[in-house]
């Protein structure tokens, strides 16, 4: 199992601003976390601080915690079910910060505190105050040493990447980046790093896929559970005749096709042949650091929505549209893109979800022609696309990555932009977050978020239908209910299922 940490941006701006004193002195802090538990990666993700109180600790150019504020914060860290977490400075630091002798006395003296309040274990932190790198660690119950998590994330328009060289050192250059390499040299150590998963891979997803594989990046996934069909292949660069005959897998033809275009020595690309909105799916998605989403239904876009907020991970999102006057002339057309991280609307806020339409998906009567006709609705598949104006969207979504990740400007990714094509012109779209929207409700809690693959049971004339009726879980730390779980509670009603409240 690997380790990384994630928090927001207001939250690591808020320790930075705590940590570093203006005296060049090193200062502590305690905060909680709550787990995202992926396939092949745990994530821990710091929700809030718990700030000293001026008895709390002593400051002597180093900086010690009293036992007061150590048991004050592990019962606030309990009374919220999360895990602790104990984060200090090193002011003159640059780099992933190893342990000092006293570091390591000090964090594995109250380790055993931290379990034994939280049920978890202590996750350690240390700020560099000269460059801003953070470095992580995890103390699990009973041992003498931590596992060191392999990098650090934290999340807004700016994604800011912290990397244990360790554990996950920099792919070499090579002779095939240069000119990539020269348009941003202090950022293709960590762009070539980053873990990216293109969730579908048809037209769109299938370019972004090569072209970041062409970038250097060396671990890319690709998640689609579809086969290549002859009527992909006007929209799917790089898909021939032969895949389409042979009913290739679309996650197959993307894999051919990275390793045709990389620039990196050594790949590790993956290729994952399920849905997004699948246990199995939906644990591999867990295991990456940016997810940009090349689907058009609305249930793997909930699911996608719920992660960029409940677990911190980067979606960037698109998709176009295209319309034609009834003598058979193009009408219009308009494309959008727009990056989900805290700090930005999400799906639903900017109308590009509707509740609604994600349980009809669910129950797949998006695709039933008698409820299509009988509703009037137009069908999800088979909307209109062009190859030559696809591109366009990659283009837009390749775009976002640049700027969440490399900050042209020293800006990060902007407000949703749309694109109309007969006018030829550029929106940044104005939506802001609902009062009540319970997606960025959420933001930060992990193995708590929503339960995005719902359970069925049938019914008694044979038709199958959600049961909205939830199972708390606990998975050591972070596993509270989450908002949108108590709203549905409220207003459908509960089932014998109870809170840890309760319990």
């Amino acid at each position: 199992m690997r380790y990384s940490v994630a928090m927001t941006e207001a939250v690591a701006e808020q320790a930075r601003q705590h940590l570093l004193r203006p005296d060049g002195q090193e200062d502590v802090c305690l905060a909680t976390y709550t787990v995202s538990t992926g396939k092949h990666r745990t994530t821990y993700l710091v929700t809030s601080l718990v700030l000293p109180r001026a008895d709390d600790r002593l400051i002597h150019g180093n900086a010690s915690f009293t036992g007061r504020y150590l048991l004050r914060g592990a019962a606030h860290a309990a009374n919220q079910d999360c895990g602790l977490a104990m984060l200090h400075s090193h002011p003159g630091g640059t780099g992933w910060q190893r342990l000092s002798s006293t570091d390591y006395d000090t964090e594995l003296s109250y380790a055993h505190i931290a379990h034994q309040y939280t049920g978890g274990p202590l996750l350690g932190m240390t700020l560099a105050g000269a460059d801003g790198t953070w470095s992580a660690r995890i103390w699990h119950p009973g041992g003498t040493s931590p596992q060191w998590a392999e990098a650090v994330r934290v999340v807004g328009p700016m994604l800011k990447m912290s990397w244990n060289d360790d554990l996950r050192p920099p792919p070499p250059r090579t002779a095939a980046q240069v000119r990539t390499v020269s348009a941003w040299p202090a950022s293709q150590d960590s762009i070539a790093r980053l873990r990216v998963l293109v969730v579908g891979v048809g037209s769109v997803g299938l370019d972004v896929a090569q072209r970041l594989a062409a970038t250097g990046i060396t671990d890319i996934g690709v998640m689609d559970h579809d086969v290549v069909k002859e009527l992909n292949r006007d929209r799917m660069i790089g898909a021939t005749r032969l895949d389409a005959r042979r009913r290739r897998r679309k996650v197959n033809v993307a894999y051919r096709q990275m390793h045709i275009a990389t620039t990196a020595q050594r790949p590790q690309f993956k290729r994952y042949p399920m849905s997004i909105c699948t246990t199995e799916g939906l644990a591999h998605a867990l295991d990456y650091d940016i997810i940009v989403s090349c689907v058009d239904r609305p249930w793997p876009r909930a699911v996608l929505n719920t992660l960029a907020y409940a677990d911190l991970i980067p979606v960037i999102d698109g998709g176009l549209t295209l319309a034609v006057f009834p003598d058979g002339h193009m009408r219009s057309g308009s494309w959008r893109a727009h990056t989900l991280v805290p700090g930005r609307s999400c799906m639903q806020c900017t109308r590009q979800l509707d509740p609604t339409d994600i349980q009809l998906d669910r129950r797949g009567l998006l695709d039933d022609p008698h409820y299509i006709e009988q509703s009037g609705r137009e069908p999800v598949s088979g909307a209109p696309n062009v190859a030559a104006y696809s591109a366009a969207v990659s283009a837009a979504l390749l775009t976002q990555f640049v700027s969440l990740t490399a900050h042209p400007g020293r800006r990060g990714v902007p407000a949703p932009l749309r694109y109309l094509l007969s006018t030829h012109s550029l929106q940044a779209l104005t939506d802001t977050t609902g009062e009540f929207c319970q997606y960025e409700l959420d933001t930060a809690i992990g193995d708590g978020r929503t339960p995005l693959v719902l359970p069925e049971a049938p019914q008694p004339d044979g038709s199958r239908w959600p049961v909205f009726g939830f199972r708390w879980h606990r998975v050591d730390v972070g596993s509270f209910p989450s908002a949108a779980i108590r709203w549905l509670h409220s207003v459908i009603g509960g089932t014998s299922s109870r809170s840890p409240q309760d319990r």
